[in-house]
């Protein structure tokens, strides 16, 4: 499974469970619907990673864009790579106008080549008013805004089954120690406590990611998200403990440590809302919805349902997000074009017309939770607009792709090789230092 965690992404989400990637689509612009179509005759290339239901429905964003301006689109699905895809087609000549970056460590990659163009007042004045600070930060290289975050996850969500939590008696839990006694409950019961999508390393990620958000707090987060604090710190030796309470308890992890690591995140939703539950609860962002549904024909809010990620040892519940930020190319034939595309992105119009159709959550504070399509969506889209600036960024996101990106190595592999033996935290953090001081320096 990708990395696509933001998307993975989102809501009550149609996700990216693409079952195989159509390559491009366009659209046509429809003679209605008012707009003074300035853009008659001009094409917007748009490239990013969804594809499946996700590409389907951005795209009819970009219908509602070609029928407001005139021009029209194409999408080019690019894969997880987007940097190397789109790399490949500035140094072609073939540049796209606008891309969607999943990863703020991308962005800013983007912006130190000199690829993109900064963002227009017009679009600067929508962000300012519109999203929470956070946003236009992650947004932003060196003080100047390159990108708008279109659309976003919420990666502290724990989904449960409504049946197996009132079977076992307990109510979704406030604090972590709750949720580990609440899962001991749930496995006394008969079922296991969490299926942990172990082969899939991103997940682990984003399980430390809560932990050390809660536990540390936020400054110490954005300081080991920037590599300005060591991940030999006290702190992280702390969260890695706090997390292996989970790893090496055997009743609480279905299958045990040996089947999480055989889990990916698909798998790790089947065990819980599939057609034979093994678990209780999965923990992963607000797309796991998505799956619950679109695969398993589980209608979110009876029997399927999700409680904040708890609070861990008397710090604040955390709010971790991921999301795609748009962006407009230097060397895109129609850049122009692309960045009034990208000003109709910023407004909550554009963004009613995916949340309408489901699978999306939006950073924009300006979009009326009504035009979301169930409740459960629109209480994690509140949970999100409500976090305001206390949101952070999916740590492993924000670090090069060498340490928190790329299958088989860095942190993905050591939380992995964590999850398989968790009796060592401090020996965990030295090779994550090590791991993170080799990535950093690159």
């Amino acid at each position: 499974m990708m990395r696509r965690r933001t998307t993975l992404l989102t809501g009550c989400t149609a996700l990216v469970l693409a079952l195989g990637a159509t390559a491009c689509g366009g659209s046509t612009p429809v003679s209605a619907g008012g707009g003074d179509k300035a853009l008659s005759g001009k094409t917007v290339t748009v490239a990013g990673v969804w594809s499946g239901s996700e590409q389907k429905n951005f795209q009819k964003v970009l219908d509602a864009f070609s029928e407001k301006t005139g021009a029209k689109t194409q999408f080019v699905s690019t894969g997880d790579n987007v940097s190397t895809v789109v790399g490949s087609k500035i140094e072609g000549g073939n540049a796209p106008d606008v891309v969607m970056v999943p990863q703020v460590g991308v962005l800013q990659q983007f912006a130190k080549k000199g690829w993109l163009k900064p963002l227009s007042a017009t679009a600067q004045q929508t962000i300012g008013a519109d999203y929470a600070p956070v946003w236009k930060t992650y947004g932003s290289v060196d003080g100047t805004l390159y990108g708008l975050y279109f659309k976003a996850a919420h990666k502290s969500t724990v989904w449960y089954s409504p049946d197996a939590l009132t079977q076992a008696g307990v109510k979704p839990p406030t604090t972590y120690d709750e949720m580990l006694k609440a899962g001991h409950t749930v496995s006394d019961s008969g079922r296991a406590a969490f299926a942990v999508a172990g082969q899939d390393g991103w997940t682990l990620t984003d399980w430390f990611e809560n932990i050390y958000l809660s536990q540390a707090g936020p400054e110490k987060y954005d300081a080991l998200a920037a590599h300005k604090l060591k991940w030999t710190d006290a702190s992280v030796v702390k969260a890695l403990g706090t997390l292996g309470k989970l790893f090496k308890d055997k009743q609480l992890i279905a299958g045990g440590q040996k089947e999480a690591l055989n889990t990916d995140f698909p798998g790790s939703v089947e065990k819980v809302f599939g057609p034979k539950p093994q678990a209780g609860m999965v923990y992963e962002g607000d797309f796991v919805a998505g799956v619950a549904h679109d695969q398993f024909g589980k209608n979110i809010g009876t029997d399927a349902n999700f409680f904040p990620f708890p609070a861990v040892d008397g710090g604040k519940a955390p709010v971790v997000s991921g999301g795609d930020a748009a962006v407009v190319l230097k060397d895109g034939k129609n850049a122009e074009a692309g960045m009034k595309l990208l000003e109709y992105l910023a407004t909550p119009e554009a963004a009613a017309v995916w949340a309408k159709a489901g699978g999306f959550l939006s950073p924009n504070k300006k979009l009326d939770f009504a035009q979301y399509g169930d409740d459960v969506t629109r209480a994690t889209a509140k949970s999100l607009i409500t976090a305001g600036d206390s949101v952070r960024f999916d740590m492993s996101d924000q670090a090069p792709a060498s340490f928190g990106g790329t299958k088989g190595v860095g942190e993905w592999k050591l939380l992995q090789d964590f999850l398989r033996d968790p009796s060592d935290p401090q020996g965990t953090a030295a090779k994550l230092e090590a791991a993170a001081a080799k990535a950093y320096q690159g």
